[in-house]
């Protein structure tokens, strides 16, 4: 303990020589003299108790000395007739084995084998109010030091060790208080033992050493108090025993320096308890507090300051006390530690803080400049909670988030994407979502290659990086230019990857992102053949595993690929708008019919065919239509070159051969001529009823004319097709040169047209080569009725039979048979 206690025992004072002796008397004196271990070890057989005390003298001696001696006397097989001594009849006996055992206990082979031979009960049998102090003291270093290891912290446990260890706090013997308090110490961290310990009253006996002389002794019971008040009730129990104060008075003494950093733990166990936290605040112990971290120049503490605010600030009043009492002045102080450790244990109570408004608010201008350069730190664990502080500021917060990207910002974050710690990373990307959330801040973020830097975080196997990460694209691929780059970084494979995990949150940020990049056609056409809609659409099918997101990407890739949709789905919406490039083959799934397609006002004609043959050839005709349209432009000579290198650097379908000439979509100058008429002639038209029957009776005219029920199988459209396909070498047909059309050519033609001067109609694929258009019409005999407009009525617009007659859809399935 860090004084000499002497005793009146001889036994304390036995100086410890490099022979054994000893004497025994037996009929007359007789002196026995041995200079080996082994033979006074065989004494403790021996039935005489004088020879007995006086060989446990001599082994008390002999252990003293090291290990090695204690070693020795295990390989002697000492152990096992000193556990029998233990409940020996003879007081000295007695007290002598326990002695050897104090001291034997500290040797892991010697723990081992008396955990095997079960001797904890006879230890604590020692522990008894009757026994000397010198038996208590001997036997709690036994138990001390075997309490160090669970298997003897659960033997000690259960043999009721903890009461009298408890009882002996109070002991008169300092080295008694100090193994008992270790012991307890060690127990307490089962939390089994700590429930015990609430009920056997222990608070009030361990608050009572913190008054004693012996730092050990005080420092062993702050450790104990630092792991008993995790638990509510040991924090109540701690509060009415006035145990605050006793801390806040070692916390004020410049002399017990070396106690401050755990007494500063106990304290933040008790800021949780929001009874304690207000009698802290108001007793002036809270401004103490903040005050000494501030002010100590000595890391620890001012790390575990910062530690005990954190643990605090979890509770939304605390959060209210700390910002009254102007915690943030504080903590910005500590951020300009020379420690590592406190800039961290700082950062992290900043992150805890934040959640209060008026803190959040506070740090704009103090603390984000500071966490900001903390970022460029060598320091991994302070980059991580800087980047973690800075995430909780910004999180629905703009001011911060420009407060963030003002103080140069941007790129050490970005830096850090690449870090090797995840939670730096997963911080780093959630930082930078929040400042995308501004389209200013989101041209700077891009502007330094944020997506080449995410391509690792999308790698990643950590779920929390990859979802912040795939998060982080939805906010930054918000426009072309951005999605350009993610596709040239390679962004999307690792993206459409991140669709199949596990793990929730990674598929609904992962679907979100797949949904941002696919506003526009040709990153819908690249997530497609990446296998995005598949996986979309099984995830879909999954009630456990789809989500809002996962369904809003399916429908913007389709959306953004109209050939497909209407190829898988066989609908289009009035809000599908047809434009240049939609073609229609038919369905995915293959038919026994043929299939015909629309591109760039050109059909195009297949057998059943593959969705990822589907792919490919839209793929093909899109670069196509975008070549020749940049063709026409009037460019420089050199840019032309560069255009002819890309188209021709196209690949060719499976199973083609390769072609010297160049492909092109074909010419459509009857499909821009029909724009042209039906524009003048039915645009200027007020009644949208009447523009649907213009335009189907024009529709029809232009396919073939009026066919009656009883001749369609006269109509002898497909030998037309027929003669368009080998006049044109090619399966890709104008829908302009169509001259005789049948249903799906009547309507696709309808619908492309409808949608080119604004009305408003579906396009439904039906069975047996059927299609049809539907529109929505008032019903113009109930406008007036009372409690408002009624819904619109579903028609379905004849083109065949009899053009620009409209049947009212009551009935899907009767209807549509009867119209069919």
């Amino acid at each position: 303990c860090g004084k000499r206690i002497k005793k009146t025992d001889n036994t304390r004072e036995l100086i410890c020589e490099p022979d054994i002796f000893l004497s025994a008397f037996q009929f007359d004196p007789l002196t026995i003299e041995s200079k080996k271990a082994a033979t006074v070890v065989l004494m403790l057989n021996s039935p005489e108790e004088e020879i007995l005390a006086k060989a446990c003298e001599a082994i008390y001696r002999f252990a003293l000395k090291g290990e090695e001696n204690k070693a020795t006397l295990l390989e002697l097989g000492a152990v096992e007739p000193l556990t029998k001594l233990l409940t020996h009849e003879d007081k000295i006996v007695r007290r002598n084995a326990t002695m050897i055992f104090g001291i034997l206990a500290s040797n892991n082979d010697v723990k081992k084998l008396l955990r095997e031979l079960d001797v904890m009960h006879s230890v604590i049998a020692q522990l008894a109010p009757e026994e000397e102090v010198v038996i208590h003291e001997f036997a709690s270093l036994c138990l001390a030091n075997m309490s160090a290891e669970y298997t003897s912290k659960v033997q000690i446990f259960e043999h009721g060790g903890l009461e009298p260890l408890i009882r002996l706090l109070s002991s008169p013997d300092p080295d008694v208080k100090k193994n008992s308090i270790e012991c307890i110490y060690n127990l307490v961290q089962d939390f089994q033992c700590r429930a015990t310990l609430h009920e056997l009253n222990a608070i009030p006996p361990i608050l009572d050493l913190l008054k004693s002389e012996y730092p050990i002794i005080q420092l062993l019971a702050l450790k104990t108090l630092g792991v008993v008040t995790y638990d509510k009730e040991s924090r109540t129990m701690l509060r009415e025993n006035q145990g605050v104060d006793q801390l806040i008075k070692i916390l004020e003494t410049k002399e017990w320096n070396d106690l401050h950093v755990e007494a500063l733990s106990v304290v933040a166990n008790c800021l949780e308890d929001m009874d304690t936290m207000v009698l802290i605040q108001q007793t002036g112990g809270l401004k103490k507090l903040l005050s000494f971290a501030e002010n100590s120049t000595i890391p620890d503490i001012q790390k575990n300051a910062a530690k005990a605010i954190t643990k605090a600030a979890s509770d939304s009043e605390n959060r209210k006390l700390f910002h009254e009492q102007e915690v943030e002045k504080c903590l910005v102080a500590l951020l300009g530690s020379e420690s590592d450790g406190t800039k961290i244990a700082a950062s992290q109570a900043i992150s805890a803080m934040s959640e209060n408004a008026g803190s959040k608010e506070f740090f704009n201008n103090q603390g984000i400049p500071q966490l900001i350069q903390l970022l460029k730190s060598d320091n991994e664990e302070v980059r991580e909670a800087a980047a973690l502080a800075l995430a909780n500021l910004t999180t629905c917060n703009p001011a911060n988030a420009n407060a963030a990207a003002e103080a140069d910002g941007i790129e050490p974050l970005i830096n850090i994407l690449s870090s090797k710690r995840d939670g730096a990373v997963a911080n780093a990307a959630t930082v930078l979502t929040n400042m995308a959330m501004q389209e200013p801040l989101r041209v700077n973020i891009q502007s330094h290659d944020i997506m080449h830097a995410l391509i690792g975080p999308l790698h990643s196997a950590n779920t929390v990086v990859q979802s912040k990460a795939a998060l982080t694209v939805a906010a930054t691929a918000c426009d072309a230019e951005a999605r350009t780059e993610l596709i040239n970084a390679g962004g999307l494979e690792p993206l459409v990857e991140l669709l199949r995990s596990k793990n929730d949150e990674v598929r609904k940020n992962a679907s979100w992102a797949v949904m941002v990049c696919a506003n526009e056609e040709l990153m819908a056409f690249e997530l497609c053949k990446l296998g995005a809609l598949d996986i979309l659409e099984e995830i879909n099918l999954s009630v456990s595993r789809k989500n809002k997101f996962s369904e809003a990407a399916h429908n913007k890739l389709l959306n953004n690929h109209l050939s497909l949709k209407y190829s898988q789905t066989g609908y289009l919406s009035s809000s599908n708008i047809i434009s240049d490039g939609f073609y229609d083959y038919g369905r995915v799934s293959g038919s026994p019919n043929f299939s015909f397609s629309l591109c760039d006002n050109f059909f195009f004609s297949h057998d059943a065919i593959t969705l990822a043959q589907l792919v490919f050839i839209h793929f093909v005709i899109l670069m196509a239509i975008v070549y020749s349209q940049r063709k026409g432009r009037g460019k420089k000579e050199e840019e032309k070159v560069k255009e002819e290198e890309e188209v021709l650097a196209v690949p060719k379908l499976p199973g083609e051969g390769n072609y010297d000439k160049e492909w092109y979509p074909p010419a459509d100058s009857d499909f821009c001529v029909y724009v042209y008429e039906v524009t003048k002639s039915i645009l200027p038209i007020t009644i949208i009823k009447e523009q649907i029957e213009v335009l189907a009776k024009y529709v029809a005219e232009k396919m073939g004319g009026k066919i009656p029920k009883e001749k369609l199988h006269d109509f002898g459209w497909e030998l037309h097709i027929s003669e368009l396909k080998y006049q044109l070498k090619s399966n890709v047909v104008p829908i302009g040169q169509i001259k005789k059309g049948t249903f799906y050519h009547r309507a696709l033609l309808f619908k492309a047209l409808a949608d080119k001067i604004g009305i408003g109609c579906s396009l439904v694929r039906g069975e047996y080569g059927r299609a049809w258009n539907e529109v929505k019409l008032m019903n113009e005999s109930r406008k007036g009725a009372i409690g408002g407009l009624p819904p619109p009525e579903v028609y379905i617009v004849d083109l065949m039979f009899h053009p620009g007659g409209l049947m009212k859809l009551r009935s899907r399935e009767a209807d549509l048979y009867r119209f069919l």
